[in-house]
């Protein structure tokens, strides 16, 4: 009787949860309950481990293939040679240039200009300056610039007679190039130092004027060729005239006695400071050359005597022009209104009107409207 009564309850705890085992039992398949649990993660490894060496057993991949640059080279003497002979062939063409002067640069950085070859590399030189309007050519200058500048570090290997020529091409290729730039800092620099050598040179001497004219005379007998010097700008101050048309001709061929090389290399040195003015001067359209050209322009009519008649008189109208373009720029106004000086009048207006004491400039102007805050 009591069993009919408890028919219809569920069974003991113990009963139920015995069966609820026994199922998951009949769920557990005999091969997932076989199979072993994943391995835990790999830890990382250090960067700075090294990896551990391929057993000799396994084949290694091939290395791969490097594009690299050869600064060093291993070729014989004869073979630098027979570069610099071929570069020297070609460097004189204005199109093949730029790949003529690379070549010359790397065999500079490899150290193949040594005492044995710098007689051929002077002709690499020497062959690039055949024409000496060519290095200011917009086209070539970056180009003349970076050989010329990398020639510096094996001058010191060339004859005291070629030493002297490669100054005087430096000064046209590099020196004369920097005044094309925009950094006024390179500008100011090139400027310092064509003012060094206008101050290096010596007074000129009557044999020179008469040289100077000699050669006018027989240029003005041959057929006239267009300027050698190509710009945009108009020649402001006329000293395009200048350049002399005998400079193509090279100096270090030249088979005359010592004093007259001496005056032959005299006479090209002055040609490239007047061209140094004559680039400079073209610039002065740009304000913040203009302080700077004003005072190459003063020091090359404070030592005037030191170029020839022609050279003279080009440099003294060079000066009259500045010195009415800072009379234009003091009395006119420009654009905006303003005054149109450059900095370096601006200043010197600026305190040539300024009181200026040690005890009683307190205030502006000496005024000593300063208060007291110190206490």
């Amino acid at each position: 009787m009591a069993g009919d009564l408890f028919q219809d309850l569920p069974p003991p705890v113990a009963v139920q949860s015995q069966q609820i085992v026994q199922s998951s039992v009949k769920i557990t398949t005999p091969e997932s309950s076989s199979k072993p649990p994943p391995p835990p993660a790999p830890a990382l490894k250090s960067a700075l481990k090294r990896p551990k060496p391929r057993p000799e057993s396994q084949p290694q991949a091939p290395p791969e293939k490097r594009l690299r640059f050869k600064t060093t080279t291993d070729a014989s003497e004869k073979q630098v040679i027979e570069a610099m002979q071929k570069i020297t062939s070609h460097i004189k063409n204005p199109s093949k240039f730029s790949k003529a002067s690379k070549l010359a640069i790397q065999l500079i950085q490899a150290g193949s200009v040594k005492e044995t070859t710098s007689d051929y590399f002077f002709a690499v030189l020497e062959a690039a300056m055949s024409s000496l309007t060519s290095c200011n050519e917009p086209s070539l200058r970056a180009d003349y610039h970076a050989l010329f500048s990398a020639a510096q570090d094996v001058a010191q290997l060339l004859s005291k007679k070629q030493q002297n020529l490669f100054s005087t091409w430096t000064i046209r290729a590099v020196w004369a190039n920097d005044l094309f730039t925009d950094d006024g800092f390179v500008f100011s620099k090139a400027t310092g130092r064509i003012k060094e050598d206008i101050s290096a040179l010596p007074l000129a001497t009557k044999d020179d004027d008469m040289e100077e004219a000699i050669a006018l005379k027989d240029e003005t007998k041959e057929t006239e060729e267009p300027s050698p010097i190509t710009s945009e700008e108009p020649d402001p101050f006329g000293l395009d005239a200048l350049i002399a048309k005998g400079n193509k001709e090279s100096l270090f061929n030249s088979k005359k006695d010592d004093e007259q090389e001496n005056r032959r290399l005299l006479k090209s040195k002055r040609e490239a400071l007047i061209s140094c003015l004559d680039f400079a001067a073209k610039r002065y359209n740009m304000p913040w050359c203009q302080t700077a050209i004003d005072i190459l322009a003063k020091h090359a009519f404070e030592n005037i005597s030191r170029f020839t008649a022609l050279q003279r008189g080009a440099i003294e109208k060079l000066w009259a022009s500045i010195k009415e373009q800072q009379t234009r720029r003091k009395q006119g106004k420009s654009v905006s209104g303003k005054l149109d000086v450059n900095g370096f009048e601006w200043l010197q207006q600026k305190y040539s009107t300024e009181k200026i004491s040690i005890r009683r400039s307190v205030g502006g102007n000496g005024d000593r409207q300063c208060q007291q805050w110190l206490g």
